[in-house]
C-alpha cells in the first residue's frame, strides 16, 4: 500500500502526486508554510489527506517556535493556525484537523510549551492512524453494497493518495475484494487535474484490481449499454442535508446515474459532514487557476486570450445519492436525521 504521508524526524514527506504515475517522487516539508504550499500546488490532495497533512503542518510549525513563554507561543501557533485554514475552502477535514490541533494545546497548556509540542506531534501521528483504520471500517460497511463480479464507476481519486492510507471510494473497492469478490473498476480520467486518469488507475494497477480509464464524457455511454453496476466516489464535505461536495464532474455523474437506475453511493469519514452548512449551496467552492484548463504540462492549449473557468467542486444535491458510507455505517435517506445522529 502506497504511504500518502508520513512523520519522519519532525519533519512531513509525502508523495507528490503532480508527478504521478511517471514518477514515484517524495517531498519533505521541513516548516508549516511548505505544508500549506503542497496542499495549496495539489502536491497532496484529498480531503482526508489534506486534514492529515494541515495537522502535520501545525505539530512542525509548533516545533520550530522558540520561545518558553506560553503566551507568545500561543499566539504564534494561533497564527499558524490560521494560515493552515485558508490552504483551501472546500475540504472541512483541512478545518477540522485544525481545530482538533487546537483542542490539544488548550488542553495541554498548563504543562508548559515542551508539553504542548509533544502532544501535537502526538496527535498529529493519531489523526494518521486513525483515518487508516476508518477508511478500513469503512470499507467493510460498505463493501455489502457491492455484489461478486459489480463493475464500479468512480469519479476523481478517493483511494490511499486522498486519504493518510486505503482509501474511501477506493477503500469500499478494496474491501469487496478482500472479501473474496471480483470487482472492476471504471475511472473517469476527471479533467482538468487527471486524478483518475493519472491516480486512481496508478493505485488500482499496483493493488491487481482490474481498471479500465473512461474519457469524463463517456461515462453516460457505459451506463447506457449496461456496464455500470454501481457509482462510488469520496467527499470534500456533505452538508447536514446530505449534499455533497466532490470533485467537478460528479454531479454529472450522479444525475446519469439516476437516469439509469446506477445507485450513486459517497464514502467519506465522519469528519467530512459539516452540520454546520445546512445545504450544498452554502459550501464554498475553490477556484483554481484558469492556466489548468488552457494548458496542459506547460503548453497552451486553449487560443490565446480565451477565458476557462475552472472551479474544482461540484454539490451533488443528496436526491441524487442512494446513501453515504461512514466508519459509523451506511446512511440511507431521510439524510437530515440520520445524519446528525452520528454526532451524538
Amino acid at each position: 500500500m502506497v504511504k500518502t504521508i508520513v512523520w519522519k524526524d519532525n519533519q512531513v514527506v509525502m508523495i507528490d502526486q503532480r508527478k504521478l504515475p511517471m514518477r514515484e517522487r517524495y517531498v519533505v516539508c521541513k516548516d508549516y508554510r511548505s505544508v500549506i504550499r503542497a496542499i495549496k500546488g495539489l502536491i497532496i490532495r484529498g480531503a482526508p489527506a489534506i486534514g492529515v497533512a494541515a495537522a502535520m503542518g501545525v505539530a512542525v510549525g509548533a516545533l520550530k517556535i522558540r520561545t518558553s513563554n506560553l503566551d507568545q507561543f500561543r499566539a504564534k501557533l494561533d497564527a499558524i493556525c490560521r494560515d493552515m485554514v485558508t490552504a483551501r475552502p472546500t475540504a472541512v477535514n483541512l478545518a477540522w484537523a485544525v481545530e482538533r490541533m487546537k483542542q490539544v494545546a488548550d488542553q495541554t497548556s498548563h504543562r508548559g510549551v515542551k508539553e504542548v509540542k509533544s502532544r501535537l506531534v502526538e496527535e498529529a501521528r493519531k489523526i494518521l492512524e486513525e483515518d487508516i483504520a476508518i477508511n478500513r471500517t469503512m470499507g467493510r460497511h460498505g463493501q455489502r453494497l457491492l455484489k461478486d463480479g459489480s463493475r464500479v464507476l468512480t469519479h476523481c481519486n478517493a483511494g490511499a493518495l486522498a486519504t493518510g492510507g486505503y482509501g474511501t471510494a477506493l477503500g469500499v473497492v478494496r474491501a469487496a475484494v478482500e472479501a473474496g469478490k471480483r470487482i472492476e473498476v471504471f475511472a473517469d480520467e476527471t479533467r482538468p487535474f487527471l486524478q483518475g486518469a493519472r491516480l486512481t488507475a496508478w493505485e488500482l494497477k499496483k493493488s491487481g484490481i482490474p481498471v479500465t480509464v473512461i474519457t469524463d464524457n463517456s461515462a453516460g455511454y457505459f451506463m447506457q449499454h449496461g456496464k455500470v453496476d454501481a457509482v462510488i466516489v469520496g467527499a470534500d464535505r456533505i452538508a447536514a442535508n446530505g449534499d455533497v461536495a466532490n470533485k467537478i464532474g460528479t454531479y454529472m455523474v450522479a444525475v446519469l446515474a439516476r437516469t439509469h437506475s446506477v445507485p450513486f453511493y459517497v464514502a467519506a469519514p465522519v469528519s467530512t459532514i459539516d452540520l454546520s452548512v445546512k445545504e450544498g449551496q452554502d459550501i464554498p467552492i475553490e477556484q483554481r487557476d484558469q492556466t489548468e484548463v488552457t494548458h496542459f504540462q506547460g503548453r497552451r492549449i486553449a487560443p490565446q486570450g480565451v477565458v476557462a473557468g475552472n472551479p474544482a467542486f461540484d454539490v451533488t444535491p443528496h436526491r441524487y445519492v442512494s446513501a453515504i458510507i461512514t466508519e459509523k455505517g451506511v446512511i440511507t435517506p431521510p439524510f437530515k436525521s440520520r445524519l446528525k445522529r452520528l454526532f451524538l
